[in-house]
């Protein structure tokens, strides 16, 4: 997990929008907003993304989610495959 940036999401998400919407280069706006260039790049990059996704696309922190709850399932899954093979198991022991 990545660290907090220390500028607001509305800035990060208005200094990428600039460059997409002004045709002017990243680095020139990262110059004229006192940031790094690459950051900027960055921020680009993901508002890119948001913008092919569309609105209803999930955000960093609810694809993470995501990702964790299915990794929950999966497990999940396993132990009740092994469940239902012990109480077959077991099934058959008490039957004789």
């Amino acid at each position: 997990m990545g660290r907090r940036s220390k500028y607001p999401e509305e800035f990060r998400q208005r200094a990428a929008q600039l460059v997409l919407d002004s045709r002017r280069s990243v680095r020139e706006v990262a110059s004229e907003l006192g940031i790094n260039h690459e950051t900027l790049r960055n921020w680009v990059t993901a508002e890119k993304r948001q913008r092919a996704d569309g609105p209803a696309a999930l955000s960093a922190d609810e694809r993470m989610e995501l990702a964790r709850l299915r990794r929950k399932v999966a497990e999940l899954e396993v132990e009740r495959e092994i469940l239902k093979k012990a109480a077959v198991f077991f099934a058959r022991e008490t039957g004789r």
